[in-house]
């Protein structure tokens, strides 16, 4: 299981030389994912750098981490739940564990009623363009 743990996500320096672990730079490489994105993500506790100097390094499991995080954006979820979800995320799937369980349906219950919302506000603008009231309202003005 990639460490992941809060405040540690893509960290840890244990092991690695001074010297050791990737740059922001290089990890941006890799994920395909901008540094200052990467720093975002940082600032949102998703992911953590240890420092050389002053310098931020990556640890091994950074770019799975990374690639984790925006399969959890790629579905909708707020950094608020990703920074939940994180410590239950196993292996190179993501593979979930079930401690995240009713976080994801809670988030996908939510995304169902605002689907719902757009599918009436979607009918209700289709039911005006076949009636013909828009036109009518053109040729008016």
């Amino acid at each position: 299981m990639a460490d992941i743990t809060p405040g540690r996500a893509g960290g840890g320096e244990e092991g690695m030389g001074m010297g050791a672990g990737m740059r922001i730079g290089e990890l941006a490489g890799v994920t395909g994912v901008s540094p200052r994105l990467l720093r975002y993500y940082e600032e949102q506790g998703l992911l953590t750098p240890y420092r050389v100097g002053t310098h931020r390094r990556y640890g091994a499991d950074a770019p799975a981490v990374v690639g984790y995080i925006r399969t959890f954006l790629d579905a909708g979820l707020p950094t608020r739940v990703i920074r939940e979800v994180l410590p239950c995320v196993e292996g190179p799937g993501p593979a979930l564990n079930e401690c995240v369980a009713l976080t994801l349906e809670e988030q996908l219950r939510e995304l169902d009623d605002r689907i719902a919302t757009l599918r009436s506000s979607r009918n209700v603008l289709a039911g005006l363009l076949a009636s013909g009231r828009v036109e009518r309202v053109r040729e008016a003005a």
